[in-house]
């Protein structure tokens, strides 16, 4: 419950974002709407980039605190938290000097890549404290603590809300600096988290603690950490990646259905984050029962978190069927704006899918936490790079130019944005099947770390 009220929360600060951007600068049209959707994504992207780390860190942690063994789990967080500073370093770097190509290769162009790339040049520099929310949070979920990170959130969307909506409206003291003052928020919210989360390892919680001197290089405890995360972490690359390309894709139809896209994606996350919540769930409780023996127990605990975070998806998904309309109008705050009708229209796409995401999602976090990296990555890259997008092509394209075939270009269906979600839903449904034929086959259960 820890887990998903941290969700929620997170997602309350992208919602009040959305919001601002709806009504506070409608002068500029989709192009905020347009660049608000592909921040969303970057800032989706930069947490995501710790995986490896936090995936390995878990699962790690986990089984050592489920075999009593709380010293070396106390030094898997220390070696993660070493790790993690090199990564963040590295993937600040990047984003300075190659954010202006990504934003280009993601077909942004005019207006809508100015605001991208000042909201980017902002919110870079809090990369660093991502690094230890990301990873801290794993370590201390690995031991059995949700609530620090819960807490660390909470305080998060405070400091974000106030600020962004301050910045933006010129509220009280505050200077009114439009656009920039949602990504001001954003960044400050993150570096608030980041302090909050280490200054609680610095002090010890739940067995765990950070000290430099014991930050010193174990080369045993490093590789294990990457043995049972990169696959993890290829696995998250690749939805990245494929998510990347689906996002080029929607972007080259134009912006009024690339902010539908972005709109409705951020709206189905109460949905997709009630599921991360109960995979954070089962991958701890996974983790914990095989490390202390009992293989059968995490079996029943996967499955129960599956059941509990399939329910509560499902409630969501029911309100964005018949009323994903409302939901799209409290963001635009016009009826007749395209990117409403539009926005309600993927809704009840998605919708329709739920309790298989669910279990792709959930199952696929139980196999994490026992260190089953491999398969959900093998699935991930099947259903993303062989279904997804190759469908995605044909069903939201009129002409795919750059692809002939005799000397023509291949014709696709001309379904627009409707098309390329059709896709999403397909490959939703196939990686169910395999992921819940994995869980039934039981294999993840003797994984050895």
């Amino acid at each position: 419950m820890p887990a998903l009220a941290e969700e929620l929360l997170v997602l309350m600060v992208t919602w009040t974002d959305w919001w601002l951007a709806g009504h506070y600068f409608q002068a500029d049209g989709d192009a905020t709407k347009t660049a608000m959707s592909l921040m969303g994504y970057f800032m989706w992207f930069v947490p995501s980039m710790f995986a490896a780390i936090a995936i390995g860190a878990t699962a790690v942690v986990a089984r050592l605190v489920g075999s009593g063994e709380v010293a070396s789990a106390r030094n898997t967080a220390n070696q993660a938290f070493l790790i993690g500073i090199f990564a963040a370093l590295l993937i600040t770097a990047t984003v300075i000097g190659f954010g202006e190509h990504f934003i280009h290769a993601m077909q942004l162009r005019g207006e809508a890549a100015g605001f991208a790339r000042e909201y980017m040049e902002i919110v870079l520099f809090s990369i660093p404290f991502v690094m230890c929310t990301q990873v801290g949070a794993a370590c201390l979920r690995g031991a059995g603590d949700t609530v620090t990170g819960f807490v660390a959130k909470s305080v998060v969307v405070v400091f974000n809300i106030l600020i962004s909506t301050s910045l933006v409206t010129g509220w009280g003291p505050f200077p009114e600096i439009g656009w920039k003052g949602l990504a001001v928020g954003t960044a400050v919210g993150h570096c608030v988290g980041g302090l909050i989360i280490l200054s609680t390892l610095m002090v010890g919680r739940a067995g765990l603690q950070l000290r430099f001197r014991w930050m010193r290089a174990n080369w045993d405890l490093i590789w294990k950490i990457f043995r049972i995360g990169l696959p993890g972490g290829f696995d998250i690359a690749t939805i990245l990646l494929s998510q990347m390309l689906f996002l080029a894709i929607i972007n080259s139809l134009g912006n009024a259905q690339a902010a539908a896209h972005g709109l409705a994606v951020q709206i189905e996350a109460c949905c997709f984050l009630s599921g991360a919540a109960f995979q954070v769930a089962a991958a701890t409780m996974a983790g914990q029962f095989l490390g202390a023996g009992l293989p059968s127990r995490a079996t029943s605990s996967v499955l129960l978190c599956f059941k509990m975070g399939a329910l509560l998806m499902c409630a969501f998904a029911v309100l964005l069927f018949y009323k994903g309309d409302w939901f799209a109008y409290f963001f635009t705050g016009n009826w007749e704006d395209p990117t409403t009708q539009l926005t309600a229209e993927l809704l009840q796409i998605v919708a329709v899918v739920m309790p298989c995401l669910a279990a792709t999602m959930i199952f696929s976090g139980g196999f994490r936490g026992a260190g089953d990296t491999i398969w959900p990555l093998l699935i991930t890259a099947v259903g993303f790079f062989l279904i997804r997008i190759p469908l995605a092509l044909y069903l939201c394209l009129g002409e795919i130019s750059w692809l002939e075939f005799e000397g023509q270009s291949v014709r696709g269906l001309d379904w627009g944005i409707q098309g390329a979600w059709y896709a999403m839903a397909v490959d939703i449904i196939f990686r169910s099947l395999l992921i819940t034929g994995r869980f039934i086959q039981g294999g993840w259960r003797k994984v050895r770390i």
